[in-house]
């Protein structure tokens, strides 16, 4: 390639990545403004304010969080130094300088901010204009050298290539940077966009010239899950590729590159471990009550693919590396891996059926039910039956008798007469629907209709069922389970949540028979209190596994609801080892084993395929998924999963996918089939 191209191949990269800035400061103001945290200097740094999704600003605040965390501990552990310095590499519209100058916490301290040229000449205007920020400048105007775009007593802003070693080590020199005196680095989501020799030698060269300081860095990680592959695309189509993670794809990758680039010692933790570990539960409970927010898998795999580590040289500043949380919330595992990976199949192309937060059932033998939802044309999604004929599988919509209505995260679930019950769910975090729904299909219908192979509409019956008792709180990220007692059928709701309570942990009996909320004897220790855990019907009980618990960590148990003589009683199995804890799964319970299907955990190292656990010996197996056939990244959360037939073993799995943070919303496409005979042999 011609020299000229080259340079202006890098041209153009180097302006994307100044991109990158503008929209960062942007969702940062938003978050600030939201309240979560303070900052009354960023805005001043956008042109216009925009209100930011509750998950990006919450992205947004762990991120301030983790690096305010780290910049707070160096000042503390140097306030008795006669001279320390805090240098920020691709600072961009940071405002890091103001909001501690305003504080009075930088004493015998000076900032150094490092950007591309433009930026700082654009950054350096907007101090300019603003008498706000100009009153933070104090007059004292020391002697510089090099391209140094505002200069203070203890604020230098510096317009020089951080990838250029030498400029950069001649500029800090001309700007006053004292070698000697201990130095906070600044990297937030800047060394990823440099082709990794480079960002390796800034890494390398800080540890060779800096040998009292700590380097703080937060950036991407875990690029091979289908969270990963959707925010590698992102940024590649914003022509910033995040190079870092072919290289170091992981916290222990980073860890060694700090360590193997001259670093003394280093410490990385994913944003699960900081945000669960390392801030305190009443400042998650006040972030958490800030706005209504129900993107718990979205907000784990966001924290799950970025990490904050530090790095230190010299004995000072070692005492302001990061802790490992000294009592993680977040269990300790060891589950057994089958070396059999599960095969996935995609449905043929014609049978196009994507959504998150549907709830699906069967209707009878190869009738499957889907409902609400929310799809690429908002929530609602339109309602469908799946039909199975000779030819496969083929969508048919739905003429229901009473409109549906908005509603998410709700449950369908099968009755032993034929049709089915729809029970709560949500069209917003601020308003759980009430209503219970019966459904069946047209009894007028001719009984051979569905059969057809060019039936493309199926009618249904829709009723809103009356009862009588007292009703449990609305909710949503339920289970609703067939039981049985004393002869008769029971609806079993357990958990979920609501608009007040984030977390439910109850129980209620809906006798079908009568329709009527009635309490039966419940004996033993209830489970945690959970959401979007599964529940199966099992032995005229029901069994329980996983869920999201109290606190935003997943859970992993598993427990039975047996039947008694008086009533039900709950008992727990130790199952072992244990499986990975999972929320936002399914479930299915076949012959004396429990099949667990995807679902979310909180590390990139134990990402839920299947797992098996076997009701009679207690004892489970975790198995990966073969997604080589599969086209597009398979998410599996916020899924529908059915069993396609009793003779055939292996599970449909329908709709999934998600909000991925800033990067783009992805829904899987079309219904997967997942083999299961090397599981049930």
């Amino acid at each position: 390639m011609p020299t000229t191209n080259r340079k202006k191949q890098k041209q153009g990269k180097d302006t994307a990545v100044q991109g990158t800035n503008d929209s960062s400061v942007v969702s940062k103001v938003s978050a600030a403004a939201q309240g979560y945290f303070q900052d009354a200097f960023l805005q001043h740094f956008v042109c216009k304010v925009a209100r930011r999704a509750p998950l990006i600003n919450r992205g947004y605040y762990v991120r301030w969080r983790a690096v305010d965390h780290c910049v707070r501990r160096f000042l503390q552990i140097t306030e008795n130094c006669p001279r320390r310095q805090i240098l920020s590499l691709g600072a961009g519209f940071d405002s890091l300088y103001f909001r501690l100058h305003e504080e009075g916490v930088l004493d015998r301290a000076v900032v150094f901010e490092v950007d591309f040229p433009d930026v700082a000449r654009r950054k350096a205007a907007l101090i300019g204009a603003k008498i706000t920020l100009r009153a933070n400048l104090d007059s004292q105007l020391p002697s510089l050298t090099g391209p140094v775009y505002v200069s203070s007593g203890q604020y230098r802003l510096l317009g020089v290539d951080v990838r250029e070693e030498s400029q950069v080590e001649e500029a800090l020199g001309g700007a006053g940077l004292d070698w000697d005196a201990p130095t906070l680095l600044l990297s937030e989501v800047v060394l990823t966009y440099m082709e990794t020799q480079w960002s390796d030698a800034v890494i390398g060269w800080a540890a060779k010239l800096l040998s009292h300081s700590l380097f703080v860095m937060y950036e991407q990680i875990c690029p091979h899950d289908p969270f990963g592959r959707i925010m590698q695309d992102h940024f590649l189509k914003l022509n910033s590729t995040l190079h870092a993670l072919r290289q170091y794809p992981d916290t222990a990758a980073q860890t060694h590159r700090f360590l193997d680039k001259g670093w003394e010692q280093c410490v990385c933790l994913d944003m699960n471990d900081f945000y669960l570990g390392l801030v305190p539960e009443e400042e998650r409970r006040r972030v958490e009550s800030l706005e209504p927010f129900d993107e718990y898998e979205e907000w784990h795999q966001k924290c799950t693919h970025y990490f904050i580590l530090t790095a230190s040289r010299g004995s000072l500043t070692t005492q302001a590396l990061l802790t490992h949380p000294p009592v993680t919330p977040i269990p300790s595992m060891s589950p057994s891996w089958s070396p059999m990976a599960l095969s996935v199949r995609p449905m043929p192309e014609e049978v196009c059926m994507e959504g998150l937060g549907m709830a699906s059932t069967s209707l009878g033998p190869g009738q499957l039910l889907l409902t609400g939802g929310s799809s690429r044309g908002g929530r609602g999604a339109v309602t469908r039956v799946l039909l199975r004929g000779q030819a496969g599988w083929r969508c048919a919509c739905v003429e229901p008798s009473v409109d549906w209505g908005v509603r998410l995260y709700h449950t369908v679930t099968s009755l032993p007469g034929g049709g089915a019950v729809i029970y709560g769910g949500r069209s917003s975090p601020l308003n759980p629907i009430r209503s219970l729904l019966r459904v069946s299909l047209d009894p007028d219908a001719p009984p051979d209709s569905l059969c057809s192979e060019n039936q493309d509409t199926v009618k249904l019956c829709v009723k809103q069922m009356a009862f009588t008792g007292d009703p449990p709180q609305p909710r949503w990220r339920h289970s609703a389970t067939m039981l049985s007692h004393n002869g008769k059928d029971f609806l079993f709701v357990f958990g979920g949540r609501n608009e007040l309570e984030a977390v439910l942990g109850d129980g209620h009996f809906l006798c079908l028979d009568q329709q009527h909320w009635t309490e039966i004897p419940v004996e033993g220790t209830a489970p945690k209190a959970r959401l979007s855990h599964s529940a199966c019907s099992y032995q005229g009980g029901v069994v329980v596994f996983g869920g999201l618990g109290t606190g935003g960590v997943p859970l992993g148990d598993t427990v039975v609801l047996r039947p008694t003589d008086r009533g039900f009683c709950w008992e727990r199995l130790e199952v072992q080892p244990p499986p990975v804890p999972r929320y936002s799964h399914s479930a299915h319970v076949i012959g004396e084993k429990l099949v667990v299907v995807g679902g979310v955990w909180l590390h990139s190292d134990g990402v839920p395929g299947v797992a098996v656990i076997d009701l009679t010996t207690w004892s489970s197996v975790e198995f990966t998924l073969d997604t080589t056939s599969v086209p597009w990244p398979l998410m599996l959360h916020s899924f529908c999963s059915e069993l396609t037939d009793p003779e055939e073993p292996a599970v449909l799995l329908i709709g999934g996918g998600g909000n991925c943070f800033s990067f783009g919303t992805h829904l899987n496409p079309q219904p997967v089939i997942v083999d299961l005979r090397p599981v049930l042999g």
